[in-house]
């Protein structure tokens, strides 16, 4: 594969390193041979760094250096970001809970943090392209894509649909990337988009994340159907991998769908009750996503630079067993 990048001896920034995503992105990053600047919200917390230093205790000194990355702070994120040839950005609040203050808790964050680091990424110097991790939620809830169509890149969430909703988080989502691409037009910053479903697997932070309490909820019978946060499921080593194909290709341009399938929440829920029927997971009407067609293979851009996607069965597998053996649900 062609490469923007050669890996080795390379220096990438990470936001948002201690989460979820963030974490496999370190592990595979550094098993790629980079080195890596980790932007965490408090570099003091053991919480946010502990896991990050045991994924590079192998790996050669110097390897991971921790930077605070509060995504206000304009002067921090540069300083992260001097020294990097690439920037990925991941950091940005995540909730499908109810939301009391939605600018002071999603939008401002989102869009003006995604706004600092690209202009950190701009005037750091040296970053030849950076790699935003937006969302399928700034692709649904859309009611006015044609019934029948497949979801695809071309499809942006509907932000007055959002706000009389009261659905914050797929609209901070979509302001956020909207943000992202009109800075790169006009600065002429090289960006590239990841659009991940819902991201599960192993988990290697010490917290669970907004998509794995989905699964969390799920397992102990919560009945909500997520019908404006739902389009199919995504391991997330493959998500981390989607981030790195997207760094060294030269090829890659735009926005990228990254789910295993386009399937309805109840698709997944009733997989989970087949392969684990000793918990108390409900049953659910076929389409709690209405008029969302399913798709195997959607994610033809990133199946198309050579990834292959984990199938539903070991998303599942590798998330319920993770969660059992960290004791965040009952075996």
């Amino acid at each position: 594969m062609a490469s923007v990048g050669g890996g080795k001896g390379e220096t990438v920034l990470v936001t948002g390193a201690s989460g979820f995503i963030g974490s496999w992105l370190v592990r595979l990053l550094l098993d790629r041979g980079y080195s890596i600047h980790a932007a965490v919200l408090n570099p003091d917390d053991k919480a946010e760094t502990d896991h990050l230093f045991d994924l590079a205790a192998g790996a050669g000194e110097g390897r991971l250096r921790i930077f605070p990355g509060d995504l206000l702070d304009g002067a921090a994120l540069l300083a992260a970001a001097r020294g990097c040839t690439g920037v990925f950005h991941l950091a940005s609040p995540c909730t499908v809970d109810r939301v009391v203050d939605p600018q002071r808790q999603l939008m401002v964050p989102a869009v003006e943090g995604t706004l600092n680091v690209l202009r950190a990424a701009k005037n750091a110097g040296g970053v030849r392209r950076v790699v935003v991790t937006s969302s399928i939620s700034s692709i649904v809830p859309n009611p006015g894509w044609p019934a029948g169509e497949v979801l695809d890149e071309r499809s942006w969430t509907d932000i007055d649909y959002c706000e009389k909703n009261g659905v914050w988080y797929p609209a901070s989502k979509t302001l956020a990337e909207k943000a992202a691409w009109k800075f790169a037009e006009e600065n002429g910053l090289d960006v590239v988009v990841v659009n991940p479903g819902t991201v599960m697997g192993p988990v290697i932070p010490p917290r669970v994340n907004a998509s794995t309490a989905i699964l969390v909820r799920l397992l102990e019978g919560c009945t909500e159907e997520y019908v404006d946060f739902y389009m199919g499921p995504v391991h997330v080593e493959d998500v981390a991998l989607a981030h790195i194909l997207l760094f060294e290709n030269p090829s890659a341009s735009g926005r990228h769908l990254c789910v295993e399938s386009i399937a309805h929440w109840s698709d997944f829920a009733s997989k989970v009750a087949e392969l684990y029927p000793n918990y108390k997971v409900p049953k659910f009407p076929k389409d709690t996503q209405p008029g969302m067609v399913r798709a195997e293979a959607a994610s033809k851009k990133l199946i198309a630079l050579g990834l292959q996607f984990s199938p539903m069965e070991k998303i599942i597998r590798d998330s319920v067993e993770s969660l059992k053996s960290r004791g965040f649900v009952a075996s």
